[in-house]
Parts: C-alpha cells; structure tokens; sequence
C-alpha cells in the first residue's frame, strides 16, 4: 500500500521532519524523494495486479490486493486501504447497517461517514471498539480529508509514514520504500493512534493525553523522524468531538 497527500491537505507533525533532511551535507542517496518518483518505485517493486488512483496534484493511492488482508474500497468519493483484519466485522456490519459479505474498508467508510455526517460519538470511542491487528488510510476527495489509523496491538508495524522531498506526506506498509523515498525523515505509524489531516495525530487507546515525540536515532548516529507516543504525564483538557457541533468534516478535533 501507498498514500501521497500533498502537504497543504495535511498537518503532521514537525517532528517526522529530520534535521539533516535539507542538510547541505546530505548526499544524494540519502536525499528524499518527488511524488512521482515514489509513485515509480512503487509500481516498479511490486505485481503486476497493483493498481492506483491519482487525485490531480493533490493525492495518490496505490495497493495491492492481497488474499482478506489487503483491501481497497471506494464509495461516493471516498476511498479507503485497509490492511489486516477486524476480528468483530460481523458484528459491526450488524451495527451498521451493512451486509454481511461489507469487508472491512468497505466498514471504515461506513463509519466515517456516521461520523462526519452525524457524530453520534467522538472517533475515538470508534477506533476503541474495532478488534484486530489493523492499519487503513482514508481520503474523503470532496472534502479533502485525510484520515489514518494503526490498530493498538504493540509490535506490530503495519504502517510507517514519512515526508517526501516537497514536503507531501507518505504512507506505506511497505518500509523499503518509505526508507528509499522519504531519507531519514520517517518513523513507525505510532500503534493505537489515529490521524486526521487538519487536527493532527492522537491517541484512541488514550485520548485525553497529548503526544509526544521522542528523539530516534538511526545505526549511522543520524536523528531521524520521531516516534510518537501519547504522554503518561499530560492530559487534554477537552474531549475530541464530532458532528453538528463542530466542523462535520472534522474528525477528533479539540
């Protein structure tokens, strides 16, 4: 899987950025990568069944269908990669509304939509309820929204996103290519977090505490993209909300 979301549709974090990324001493092989060159080696590494779609200059999406495991879905504008597996689809298919053969992105999109449309709860309390070892990227390409988010189980990175040369920011399970295309300003999609392109990255395990970066240092002694994880020490003062009181197309915003 591959996401490209041009910088001005997203708000990461200043901390993914590594300090030598625009490093007059960076060698070339070592210097991060254009969009359309990810995009290249992408395609070049993987089956002939990989496919994509472009959104202008604004975004890229890339998978490769594989078994239950790796699945794309689109509907009414909005596309969503999910990676590994819901243990509870049944039962929230049921929830839902859906049919019992929805897999799980066709799930994901279902309850963004709730969400953006109705807020019945915040996002948070979403992600909490959903059993598995999971990753997915969603784009909303009518309101321009990005949205990710990595299942809570420890150790198992199915996800990494890192900064690409203009800055546009990528997301890939694929850790090769987020290395060859994004230099030293990359890192592991912290687990049981998720990420919404206007208001940030959060903690679902644990939302009223901020996040914090913390220094990562490579085999060569380089500082690269920080890991994140939520504070033991901090709290958000204000729960995140969804819906009619808030922007609708927002999701976790405080």
């Amino acid at each position: 899987m591959l996401a490209i979301f041009k910088k001005e549709l997203v708000n990461v974090p200043q901390e993914l950025q590594s300090p030598v990324a625009y490093s007059n001493s960076n060698s070339n092989k070592n210097k991060a990568k254009l969009p359309p060159q990810i995009f290249k080696d992408f395609v070049t590494s993987h089956p002939p069944n990989a496919f994509s779609i472009n959104f202008g200059d604004s975004a890229l999406i890339a998978c490769v269908p594989h078994n239950h495991d790796r699945m794309f879905c689109g509907l009414d504008n909005i596309y969503c990669t999910f990676m590994g597996r819901l243990d509870n689809l049944h039962s929230l298919n049921r929830q839902y509304g859906l049919s019992k053969v929805s897999n799980e992105a066709m799930f994901v999109i279902e309850a963004y939509r709730t969400l953006r449309d109705r807020g019945p709860y915040p996002a948070h309390e979403v992600l909490k309820g959903l059993d598995g070892n999971f990753g997915f990227v969603l784009y909303d390409s009518v309101a321009g929204t990005v949205f990710a988010a990595l299942g809570k189980n420890e150790g198992q990175n199915l996800m990494y996103w890192g900064l690409a040369a203009d800055g546009s920011v990528v997301i890939s399970d694929n850790l090769d290519i987020i290395k060859g295309s994004c230099a030293k300003s990359f890192a592991p999609f912290p687990n049981g977090c998720m990420f919404h392109s206007q208001q940030g990255l959060m903690s679902f395990e644990h939302p009223r505490r901020e996040m914090k970066a913390m220094p990562r240092i490579d085999s060569e002694g380089v500082l690269c993209g920080a890991n994140f994880k939520a504070d033991d020490q901090s709290r958000v003062n204000v729960m995140p909300r969804v819906g009619s009181e808030v922007n609708c197309a927002v999701w976790g915003s405080r």
